[in-house]
Order: structure tokens, then sequence, then C-alpha cells
């Protein structure tokens, strides 16, 4: 063997580089491991691939490994089989144990991370964690939430309902919600806090009851589908807040509510009935949020580089009726990653009051609507903006060059409500009602 390579340790002069050499190579390997080429089931089936290991690497990387090679139980055979995960996985695993570098994709991440979980490899698994939170997005949401409460990662399940209560509709029509299991559908419904019309939220569970009946091969009636969804679920759907339309038209043809509870509907509408006397909430959920675009379409915005220099962005904004601010968009780039301080200041007379201070980090993604690169910086706690009141929106961004508005609005009014965009005197960046930044804004009435 050392013949293809003489001498190949002193070319390499650190042991990290003596490792990672030796990474998927035959080279003093003295153990085998088979794994399906892919996670695919029917292609498992049909080809497995075969990766060389060093125990002595694995075993001081893994406890697991260290028992399986050098425990009571020791494994003796130089081949093992691994049926549980496929050869993507298993080789990026080996490569962070061989080299502390991974390569992480949307097709293998979620099986990498349940190999570090099985291999008790934490370091691993915080990488995957900060890679699905740096790519999560309503189309994966509800493949990734699963594993988080699988793997009970707090922290990445709690930014997965963030991404399911701002971005309801898009998450709600992903290919990922019919495959859920009943437990976090009902999770879904029971949630205060959803950004979708009553009745999208209806069609999205009707349609994953529809799915369920299909799988169980039973009858597709309502009440097959009742049954499926339980009383938990259905009782959770808001129907007095969806309009007499909406119910006639989408919920009544789908035969999930009785005749009783339709009856009590109608008188619902007609105003015959008392709404404590209905089986349903009646409360609107927590904000539907709408956003308001600065930019007029098309044409509006500008992929040349529109840099920071160290200094602030500024806006001023006033509303015709009183709102309450949930966020701003900002402009990115692909692969953006940006620090940003934002703050909301009110004038009080000549004073300025600041009403919300907020710093994070976050990555850029592509709003499919507009087609730009951009993200959304959400406050903890909403602001309320009041009639005819001057509001500053003023950010310092730390990142690479991004998108920018090139035509902006300085009027344009969504829901009935008017908002005014002006120039701010603390804009130091070039930033005005005409250009710059904040691409949009994130509201709810009140």
């Amino acid at each position: 063997m050392a013949t293809l390579d003489d001498n190949w340790q002193t070319k390499r002069p650190t042991i990290s580089e003596r490792t990672k050499f030796i990474f998927n190579n035959e080279l003093l390997s003295d153990v085998k491991f088979v794994v399906p080429a892919s996670h695919n089931e029917s292609e498992s089936r049909k080809s497995q691939k075969c990766i060389p290991a060093h125990k002595f690497i694995l075993a001081i990387s893994s406890p697991v490994f260290f028992a399986m090679f050098y425990g009571e139980m020791a494994e003796t055979s130089g081949t093992i089989q691994l049926p549980d995960c496929d050869y993507e996985s298993l080789f990026e695993l080996f490569r962070f144990l061989y080299s502390n570098e991974v390569n992480l994709s949307g097709s293998n991440v979620m099986q990498v991370l349940y190999l570090a979980k099985k291999y008790l490899v934490p370091s691993l698994a915080v990488k995957c964690s900060e890679y699905l939170q740096e790519h999560l997005e309503a189309s994966n949401v509800f493949s990734v939430l699963p594993q988080t409460q699988k793997f009970e990662d707090k922290d990445l399940e709690e930014r997965c309902w963030d991404v399911i209560e701002t971005h309801t509709e898009n998450a709600l029509t992903s290919e990922e919600f019919v495959t859920l299991e009943r437990s976090v559908v009902e999770a879904v419904v029971k949630r205060e806090r959803l950004n979708v019309k009553e009745v999208d939220l209806f069609k999205a569970v009707d349609r994953w009851a529809t799915k369920e009946v299909e799988r169980q091969r039973l009858t597709p009636d309502g009440v097959v589908k009742r049954r499926i969804l339980g009383e938990e679920i259905v009782k959770a759907i808001r129907f007095p807040v969806m309009s007499q339309k909406e119910f006639a038209s989408v919920v009544v043809d789908c035969d999930i509510l009785t005749r009783k509870e339709i009856g009590l509907m109608m008188k619902h509408y007609s105003g015959f009935g008392l709404d404590s006397s209905l089986p349903f909430m009646n409360s609107i959920r927590v904000s539907l949020l709408h956003r308001v675009y600065r930019f007029e379409k098309p044409g509006g915005i500008s992929d040349r580089p529109w840099n920071y220099f160290g200094k602030s962005d500024a806006i001023n904004l006033t509303v015709s009726k009183p709102v309450i601010l949930h966020g701003v968009q900002h402009f990115g780039s692909a692969g953006g990653k940006y620090t940003v301080s934002l703050e909301v200041v009110t004038k009080d007379g000549a004073i300025g009051v600041s009403l919300l201070k907020l710093t994070g980090r976050y990555s850029s993604e592509k709003d499919e609507t507009n087609d730009y690169y951009g993200f959304d910086v959400m406050f903890d706690v909403p602001v309320s903006l009041e009639r005819g009141k001057i509001y500053e929106i003023v950010s310092h961004i730390e990142g690479p060059s991004s998108w920018h508005v090139i035509n902006g609005k300085y009027t344009d009014e969504v829901e009935g409500i008017k908002f005014s965009f002006s120039n701010s005197k603390i804009s130091k960046n070039a930033t005005d009602a005409s250009r710059g930044q904040f691409p949009a804004l994130i509201f709810s009435t009140k």
C-alpha cells in the first residue's frame, strides 16, 4: 500500500491532515461498513455500498463506536451492516469524525442529524441544527418539525413554529403537510397565532383527512374523515369567523360537520342563534399578518450592489388608521448573512421616543412572490402605531451588499390603511422614500 504514496506521513505535518488522508481510504483500514446506496427503500434493496474505516478513529470520536469495538461485547467482524442509514449520510458522519468537516444539504441533513444523535456526536448535531435553522422555510418546515420533536431540539422546534405562524398559508400548501402525524395537525390548528384565513386552514385539514383516508384504504366520506380527525381538531377550527359564503361553499359540502352543527351555524349567520350555543370558538386568531410593499411593481427593485459602509438606513412612516407593526423586511443577497440592529422611534415634539430595539443575525432567502432576496426582522413584542404620528424605522446593517428599492412609493393602501413614507434626517446610507432598504412592512389591523 505504501508504494502508492511513499512517505505520505511526512508530507502531512499535522494529525488532522493525516486523518483526513486516510478518510475513506483502504490504507490501514480494519473495518468496513456496508450501507444501502440510497435511503429510498426500493433502491436500497437493489444496491449497497461499502465505506472503509478505522476503528481507532471512530472510537476516539464516539462513545458508541468505542463500545462497539473496544467494549465488553466488542464487535469482532471486519464488516458492519447498517441498514438504518444510507451511504451519503454515513459518509458525511465519517467525514466529520476524521476531519471535523461536513457537507450538509437538504437531502442529507436529517439523516446526518439522526446519526449524530445515534452515535453521540453532539458537535455534529449542533452543526445540523444550525444548518436547518439557516435553511428553514415554509416549504420544508413540516419535514423538519417532527424531527425536532423526536430529537428534543427545543430551539429548532421553536424556530419551526415561528415559520409556521408567520408563513402559515405557504406551509399548509406544502407537500409535507398531508404526510404529518395527526398529533402535529392538531397542534397546528390549536395555535392561537396563524397567518391564514380560517377557511384555508379548514381546506388544509380536509386535504390531510382525505389523504389519511386513502392511506388507510377507507371509504372517503365525511363521517370517516370526522372520525379520523377527531373532536379535538374539528372543534379547534373557528368556523364562526368564516363568512357565510365560505362556510356554505366549502365546509358544508365536505360533510365533516353534523346536521346539528350546520344548523347552529346557519342560525349564527342569520342572527337568530346565540354565539354561546356554538360548539366552536368565535374569536379571530391573533393577527392575520399583511405586508405593505414600498416599491412599484414591476421594475421597482434592483440587484445592483447596495452597500452599508457602517452607516444606518432609516425611513419615516405614518399610517391613516391604527395598526400593529410585527416586523420589517430587509433586502439581502443570495446566500447572504446579516447582523441587524433595528430601532423604531416615534417623535413626541422634538424628542424621539424609542419604542423598540433589537439586534439579531439573519440569513437571506428568495422572496418567491416578488423575486428578490431578503429576510424578515420580526419583533418579539409587536409595536402599536397610532394614526397620524410619525415613526422612524432605523436599521444598522452589517453584511454583504444587497438588493434595493429604485422606484419607491411615497404612499400605498393595504386593508383600507394608507401608509405614507418620507425621508428621515438620520438616514446616513442614502435610504429615502424613493430608494434603498426596507422592501416591506409586516403588520396586522387592530
